[in-house]
């Protein structure tokens, strides 16, 4: 029995299933047998591949809180960006927590619409669309610490990602950590175009970010 294994340019989840699906069509044993292997052999390498691609991986923060399924390591497309803006943390959160703002400072992010929600800013729970990196995202907020911590869940086509922002400082000095975890075939496909392509975006955001804090 002859069998092809596409994985090159799949992310490691989609790897999983693949090999899952032709171990138990085999007939005859040994296609069971086979995809076995691969799938042994081949995990390992795919999950850690996003953060080999650049030196994002080597710099991400222990402090970040990751819901299960969405760690650095399940990531098929990942980024790290930090910046030192030079305003107290409460006014870097001002304009972060201001989604609809963001297209004023921040050449990436378009039609941002915060849904049902009878405030101008992010909340809790707050449920939010926007366009980015040329596709359409539908989020929702899943942490929420003024001042200090915001991440959502972003739901694209062919795209899973989890976004979470870190701020820490001083009366007058606020460091913003942003690491980003983003799976599926639109995500990997991302990484394999540019593999710096959402760490460039991101650092264009922060530098937005830090602009408009810092006025």
């Amino acid at each position: 029995m002859k069998l092809t294994f596409r994985i090159a340019q799949e992310p490691s989840h989609s790897i999983h299933r693949h090999l899952r699906t032709r171990a138990a069509a085999g007939r005859r044993g040994v296609g069971r047998a086979i995809a076995a292997a691969w799938l042994l052999a081949a995990a390992p390498v795919f999950a850690q591949t996003a953060l080999t691609v650049n030196d994002d991986g080597a710099h991400r923060s222990p402090d970040i809180h990751w819901p299960h399924g969405f760690t650095p390591e399940d990531a098929d497309l990942y980024a790290h960006n930090q910046i030192e803006i030079d305003a107290p943390c409460s006014r870097v959160w001002k304009h972060l927590i201001a989604a609809p703002t963001w297209p004023s400072w921040y050449a990436n992010a378009h039609n941002v619409h915060l849904v049902g929600a009878k405030t101008d800013h992010l909340q809790l729970h707050s449920a939010f669309s926007f366009d980015t990196f040329g596709a359409h995202f539908n989020a929702r907020v899943a942490e929420f610490v003024p001042n200090e911590r915001l991440a959502w869940f972003g739901k694209g086509k062919g795209n899973d990602a989890y976004h979470a922002w870190l701020l820490t400082g001083t009366s007058n000095a606020c460091t913003v950590v942003t690491e980003e975890v983003a799976k599926g075939p639109n995500a990997l496909m991302l990484r394999q175009r540019d593999p710096n392509g959402m760490h460039k975006g991101h650092d264009l955001w922060l530098q937005g970010l830090k602009t408009v804090s810092e006025q």
